[in-house]
């Protein structure tokens, strides 16, 4: 048994994923949205201050699930294949999935939720994606027992149902998809704790990714909370989260976007604007909900001790005006029952039902991204900036905060050293990659732990390095800038210019990083991506 470990047996395992959820939108993190259940894990146990992710959804969960840069793991960009290997868009056969990874120990190996890494079949609306061939892998596919999932992007409506290697038609009656996640989670978990084996679960919601759809009742709760605007709402979080000690009071706040107008002398539809984001605060709210039941399941089944939870987010906040994730996401013009659906975001339309199709756009995730620059997309610190909060009462104390920075690459091996596994060198006849992530149990017990290695990131041409505290940085039509984190993480003092050789240093850190995982300029990715979507900007949006 590892002393670091601290416990009898191998515990389960819980992966929990929000989707499109910003730095400060969850209680222990700053927020006002009702989040009791997060932040009684957080209270119970350990919360990272600088986790990062991989600035998008398919990247990032390539880069969770693998151990590995998603380009190593095939998902380079998005979905579409480029015609090269590291951008094909599904999982490669070099890498393994944490359920790969985890079945020669002995583990079920289960999944609820989004999906996203099998290939190109924007949505997952296509057939294909339950046909089991290697460009279409499916959870089912990828080391995953059991598989619970919805395809369509419509939290009333999924177009499909996937059901390990079946799909199902859309589900009748009431049904809200962030409710039908919770559900088949706690089904999955009470139908494993039968058997003998301990389990994993990747538990990965599509809250509160658009379009703002949420029960009335969780929408009234919010109802008038946001009048006083993104501004007043980004102070008042900035306040809480350096009262709580989760970042440093030295760092100033990033100014107001330029693109997101001033609410008192710009916003003529204020309340239209509030209730925009009255429903993603019910959207977030409902997910911790779901959460709370999936813990109290655990210790009504009295397996919570032993259980270790993870909770991140797989991006920061999105500034997306609607559908850069692709036309193909928006559904038909029509509920089932006949009624119109009103697509946009328009002040004459209240977003919420599912009579409606709507974002929250760039303002509103200015907040969300409190108190850091930049959105989903960028790889500034509010892009790539998460939560990350472990729970494991038999070996993690609560109540404790960990500055040091790390990686959802790390997830990978923290489960395997938790479980006592081993990352394969191969796997179903192929040379597996060797993992890029280092384990983060020693920082469960250790507060001055730090990451080994460098971190390196490029999704669409947008790019970083961190090295200690220092991160080199730039979005795809700019130059390098410099900061020094450790002075100033909201990167507002660029210091390339007077740091020539930390600069010389970290270029070429990335130059390596670069040619090891065989990345494309963002010029052929846009050339390559030319034809498979629809890539005009939107208006509002910074595509």
């Amino acid at each position: 048994m590892s002393e670091a470990r601290g416990h009898a047996t191998r515990p389960n395992i819980i992966l929990i994923l929000a989707d499109d959820m910003g730095y400060s939108d969850i209680g222990c993190y700053g927020s006002e949205i009702e989040t009791p259940n997060l932040d009684g894990l957080a209270a119970g146990g350990l919360r990272f201050s600088q986790m990062y992710n991989y600035a998008r959804c398919c990247p990032t969960r390539a880069s969770l699930l693998t151990g590995l840069h998603p380009h190593q793991a095939g998902v380079g960009q998005m979905t579409a294949d480029l015609g090269v290997a590291p951008y094909q868009g599904f999982l490669n056969q070099n890498c393994v999935t944490i359920a790969e990874a985890l079945k020669p120990s002995g583990y079920q190996t289960l999944m609820s939720g989004k999906w996203h890494v099998g290939g190109d079949v924007h949505g997952l609306a296509n057939p294909l994606a339950v046909q089991g061939d290697e460009r279409h892998p499916r959870p089912v596919d990828r080391g995953f027992d059991h598989y619970w999932g919805a395809m369509g992007a419509n939290y009333f409506h999924p177009a499909r149902i996937a059901i390990d290697d079946r799909i199902e038609g859309p589900p009748e009656g009431d049904f809200y998809l962030t409710d039908g996640i919770t559900d088949n989670a706690i089904r999955q978990v009470t139908e494993a704790q039968a058997q003998d084996s301990p389990f994993f679960i990747h538990v990965a919601y599509f809250s509160p990714h658009w379009p703002l759809q949420a029960l009335p009742e969780d929408i009234e709760k919010y109802r008038g909370k946001y009048r006083g605007g993104w501004g007043n709402l980004r102070t008042s979080r900035h306040e809480q989260q350096k009262g709580s000690g989760l970042l440093d009071s030295k760092w100033e706040i990033s100014p107001r976007d330029a693109q997101a107008p001033d609410w008192e002398e710009e916003v003529t539809e204020k309340e239209w604007e509030a209730a925009r984001m009255a429903v993603y605060a019910a959207q977030v709210d409902r997910m911790d909900q779901g959460i709370g039941r999936i813990v109290a399941n655990l210790r009504e089944l009295d397996i919570l001790d032993n259980t270790l939870i993870f909770f991140l987010s797989d991006n920061g906040g999105c500034a997306e005006f609607l559908g850069e994730d692709g036309p193909s996401e928006i559904p038909n013009s029509t509920t089932p029952d006949g009624r119109t659906v009103r697509v946009g975001n328009s002040p004459d339309i209240e977003p919420g039902s599912d009579e409606t199709y709507a974002s929250y756009d760039l303002p509103w995730a200015n907040a969300s991204d409190t108190p850091f620059r930049m959105y989903k997309h960028w790889v500034h610190e509010g892009g790539i900036s998460t939560p990350l909060i472990v729970h494991w009462p038999d070996a993690v104390a609560g109540g404790r905060l960990s500055h040091a920075p790390a990686h959802i690459m790390d997830i990978m091996s923290t489960c395997l050293d938790a479980a006592g596994g081993e990352y394969p060198l191969q796997h179903g006849g192929h040379d597996i990659t060797p993992t890029e992530g280092a384990s983060l149990l020693p920082a469960f017990q250790d507060l001055a732990w730090r990451r080994p290695d460098p971190l390196c990131w490029e999704h669409e041409g947008n790019a970083a390095v961190r090295l200690g505290d220092w991160k080199l940085v730039k979005d795809r039509a700019g130059d390098w800038e410099l900061y020094e984190l450790n002075e100033d993480r909201t990167e507002l003092n660029d210091l390339a210019a007077t740091n020539p050789e930390r600069m010389a240093e970290l270029t070429g850190i990335y130059a390596d990083f670069v040619q090891r995982c065989g990345i494309i300029s963002w010029d052929e990715q846009y050339e390559r991506l030319k034809g498979r979507f629809n890539l005009l900007d939107y208006p509002g949006s910074r595509y």
